[in-house]
């Protein structure tokens, strides 16, 4: 079995003393992608990173961006980015290969309608697109799943934000980004939240910190596990770790963890 989260930390040396260090000390996950890490490997928390091996990538910019994948072990190979003359080298990309299993941490940008910010969100979007592809095909030669975890930045449907309608203008729901995500699943990848829940609202994974968003969970389903088929299919249970209370919250976004049976699992997905 393989256990994986993901979540946004915004900001880990804030994360860390709030609450993330002790969920991260409990979780079961075998594997944990963080994004928006917002620090350089050597101002993570004294402590936090025991049993664990982290590989990562910062962001550019200091206290911007910055992704992760923290593991129980050491990892095959760390491949940084996405072949990007412009974003490599921007904290937003990283993945590791395990045995049969490559797992992406991503942190997509996060755009504003009208301002650069939008443009720069959907040059990512023409670049990312086709490295998923390339990436499903080399997988494939190779006999491996490949599972891409993060913050997309993108409510693939109106299911998966409970104010569709007033963010309908809004980055994170224009029809141009739920198109381009919607044809990421047409060409075969698995939004496994989705799969696994896939007649109810949300569950929703960020919430803002205005107003009363998060006790009214009014929130947004941004936080995604997108995988190749054989591998979705192996997904026995996906769940948002959603804090009990507002003030035990560590970070806007809550983990979403997914367990993945293997091969040699006596049981297969329920």
């Amino acid at each position: 079995m393989h256990t994986v989260s993901s979540v946004n930390v915004n900001g880990v040396r804030a994360a860390g003393p709030k609450g993330f260090a002790r969920w991260l000390a409990r979780t079961t996950a075998d594997v944990v992608c963080v994004q928006e890490t917002r620090a350089e490997r050597d101002e993570f928390p004294a402590g936090l990173l025991d049993g664990w091996v982290l590989s990562h990538v910062p962001g550019a910019q200091r206290g911007r961006c910055g992704v992760g994948v923290l593991t129980r072990g050491e990892p095959e190979a760390v491949r940084v980015g996405i072949g990007s003359t412009e974003f490599d080298g921007s904290g937003r990309y990283l993945e590791i290969d395990l045995p049969g299993l490559t797992i992406g941490s991503l942190y997509l940008p996060n755009g504003t309608v009208g301002t650069p910010r939008q443009d720069e969100k959907d040059r990512f979007l023409a670049e990312f697109g086709p490295y998923l592809a390339e990436r499903r095909a080399k997988a494939a030669a190779e006999d491996r799943e490949v599972l891409v975890c993060g913050d997309w930045n993108i409510a693939p449907t109106e299911r998966d934000i409970r104010a569709w309608r007033r963010n309908a203008k809004n980055s994170g729901f224009l029809p141009h980004e739920r198109a381009w995500l919607a044809g990421l699943l047409a060409e075969g990848w698995v939004d496994v939240v989705r799969a696994r829940h896939p007649d109810v609202d949300g569950p929703y994974s960020w919430w803002s910190y205005r107003g009363r968003a998060f006790d009214n969970d009014a929130g947004w389903r941004i936080d995604l596990h997108l995988a190749t088929p054989a591998l979705a299919a192996r997904a026995v249970s996906a769940v948002v770790e959603r804090a009990a209370t507002h003030g035990e919250r560590w970070s806007d976004h809550a983990p979403v963890t997914v367990s993945y049976a293997t091969a040699t699992d006596p049981e297969g997905p329920a």
